[in-house]
């Protein structure tokens, strides 16, 4: 079985992290929202795309989840003093990423060359894409005005209250070299538990993606998706409060219906929600889409490998 995996944040390089433990290497093609990829002290900074990185890699900040394991913060306590930009926390074995993706853009490497050079180093053997190698900007529309993603998210703290988004330059990129073989190659096309406003549908706008994911027939190809949003709330994130703000109410059936089901020109051939939320399984699939319950939190590596199992047991369910 060959899959394609949409991931961003957390909650998504946790889950295509089980998934790499669990398929061979050649099988397994993950695209990474680079939405919120932003220049920051003179840096090409692409918070998505290393997290998934270091967390295939095992060097992921088990606490955190974002950043890497064993970090120090002497460049960051320096820049503090100087009077520079200390509110994004770039550690120093960070900066070191940071430091030669810059260098390799400059020099006249794609994105998606880089990401490859560095999956070798780390030892990574699935492949990892880009969403695109174009440069793509998210921006929140809040009530104190629009503003980039890094500086609302991390700036503000996520204070300013929502009103929509916007993806600067998404009408004129391309996806990554290789993202479309590899949707059309793909028996299984997962979206991981990762922020449907910004981290998923970032790489749905762009030209051709969305097309190549649902242009093969559903029963076949199956599209699922694993909900973000357990009991009412986001596991990491501002995913709910999101929702909320846009007027929704944060629950697994509102992501279903952010989606929509496959077979009334949606995405969604199946959903895996939570066993908390167990009460939403008829209404979800009165829209259209099948529901798979189960417990998606992942504390443990352990719980990613299960979950991961979970997802890839229902699509031969939902072919059966």
């Amino acid at each position: 079985m060959k899959v394609v995996a949409l991931a961003g944040g957390v909650g998504g390089a946790k889950l295509v992290d089980g998934l790499a433990r669990l398929l061979l290497p050649d099988r397994l093609t993950i695209i990474v929202n680079t939405g919120d990829d932003f220049d920051h002290i003179g840096l090409r900074i692409c918070p998505d795309l290393d997290t998934v990185c270091y967390t295939l890699a095992g060097l992921a900040n088990p606490v955190t989840g974002w950043g890497r394991s064993g970090e120090t913060w002497s460049a960051l306590e320096s820049l503090a003093e100087l009077g520079g930009p200390s509110w994004f926390r770039l550690g120093d074995r960070d900066l070191g990423t940071h430091l030669e993706r810059t260098r390799l853009l400059r020099s006249g490497y794609r994105l998606s060359e880089i990401t490859q050079r560095f999956c070798q180093a780390w030892g990574i053997k699935v492949c990892v894409l880009p969403m695109s190698d174009d440069p793509i900007s998210t921006w929140v529309d809040t009530d104190e005005g629009d503003l980039p993603f890094q500086e609302y998210f991390v700036r503000r703290q996520c204070q300013p209250r929502v009103k929509g988004f916007h993806f600067v330059g998404i009408e004129k990129a391309k996806p990554a070299p290789g993202i479309l073989e590899a949707i059309q190659e793909s028996d299984l096309r997962i979206i991981c538990p990762s922020n449907p406003w910004v981290s998923i549908d970032p790489i749905l706008n762009i030209p051709g993606i969305k097309p190549a994911l649902v242009a093969s027939p559903g029963i076949k190809q199956p599209i699922i998706a694993v909900s973000p949003i357990v009991g009412g709330e986001a596991i990491k994130g501002p995913a709910a409060k999101m929702y909320s703000e846009l007027g929704f109410h944060p629950s697994a059936l509102s992501v279903a219906r952010h989606y929509g089901a496959r077979s009334n020109g949606g995405l969604l051939s199946g959903i895996v929600i939570d066993s908390l939320d167990q009460d939403l399984e008829d209404s979800i699939a009165d829209l259209g889409i099948r529901p798979r319950v189960t417990d998606t939190i992942m504390k443990k590596p352990d719980d990613r490998k299960r979950l991961a199992a979970s997802v890839l047991d229902f699509r031969t369910r939902l072919n059966s």
